[in-house]
């Protein structure tokens, strides 16, 4: 089974880099900056469950693809899934598998209209990486899993196939029944703790011990999973419960990956994460006003920052 993973960032560096290391026929679609990169010191991942270099692992660029993947997996930001789309739309085929990573529900659309709904997978994945200074993936905690499975519901011929390769990769991979309903839960909460940290500017437990704080993470917790069950997919009770303690929990210096971009001055998924929900929501007629000034300030800081 012939893989391409689109980017060696942080994620599709990770996931992609244990799927080779475990002897998956991977191959890496990066530009020409990161294959010299590549090329020159390998792929090194630093881990809790082991560090790897991976000397000269395979890649391509935009130009090169010639021939379908059997598999595709796109872990890119959704600000980028455009030129992402262009780059690896030669590689799709009348069998080719597409699991997106992205978060939210959006890109599924996008992805649908080009390439058609049965090539593409509900995928998801909970992990903290990055790169470092010297282009390494770093993974930051021992959480790695990669969801991904039919968006009807069940299973199906290619995707125990695919997760025959994946679960060789020691990165958690599952092979979900629901996994339409494993990515709104992650939508509602990592937009509950986007717009959160966002709008306060402050950590979890911060926000927490400021007056209100509690019913202000409680009440965009609420926001965001009533938007989800408007949609039919009410997050379980299970997962309300842990979602919630974990935006309750006193000192907790959780923060969203938005949070960390923005401080930074870098580019946030705005539309993607928070704005879309708050269209779905108006859609639905639920009403969502602190979901929506968060929106509102993500807006103004892309004005500033001139997107």
């Amino acid at each position: 089974m012939r893989i391409l993973v689109v980017g060696a960032g942080a994620i599709g560096g990770y996931f992609g880099g244990r799927l080779l290391q475990s002897g998956a026929d991977v191959t890496f679609l990066v530009r020409p900056k990161r294959a010299a990169e590549l090329a020159g010191a390998g792929l090194v991942i630093r881990s809790p469950s082991g560090d790897v270099t991976l000397s000269n692992p395979p890649t391509v660029q935009a130009d090169g693809l010639t021939q379908p993947f059997d598999v595709v997996l796109l872990s890119c930001k959704a600000y980028d899934l455009d030129d992402a789309i262009k780059s690896f739309a030669p590689a799709v085929g009348p069998n080719t598998a597409i699991i997106p990573l992205l978060n939210g529900m959006k890109h599924l659309d996008v992805l649908d209209a080009k390439f058609g709904r049965a090539r593409v997978l509900g995928g998801l994945c909970a992990i903290a990486a990055t790169l470092n200074e010297s282009r390494e993936v770093v993974q930051l905690q021992p959480m790695q899993s990669l969801s991904f499975g039919e968006r009807d519901g069940g299973s199906s011929e290619r995707v125990r196939a695919i997760f025959e390769i994946f679960q060789r990769g020691n990165f958690n991979a599952s092979a979900s029944d629901n996994i339409m309903q494993d990515m709104w839960e992650k939508w509602v909460f990592l937009a509950s703790l986007a717009a959160s940290t966002t709008l306060m500017r402050a950590p979890v437990g911060v926000i927490l011990a400021a007056p209100g704080g509690k019913d202000f993470l409680l009440g965009m917790l609420d926001e965001c999973s009533g938007t989800a069950a408007a949609a039919g997919y009410a997050p379980a009770g299970a997962f309300f419960q842990r979602v919630s303690g974990m935006i309750t929990a006193a000192g907790s210096p959780m923060t969203a990956s938005m949070f960390r971009d923005l401080r930074a001055g870098l580019p946030v998924e705005a539309d993607h994460v928070i704005g879309d929900l708050v269209a779905r929501a108006d859609a639905a007629k639920v009403p969502v006003p602190r979901l929506r000034i968060a929106y509102t300030q993500l807006k103004v800081y892309e004005a500033q920052r001139g997107k």
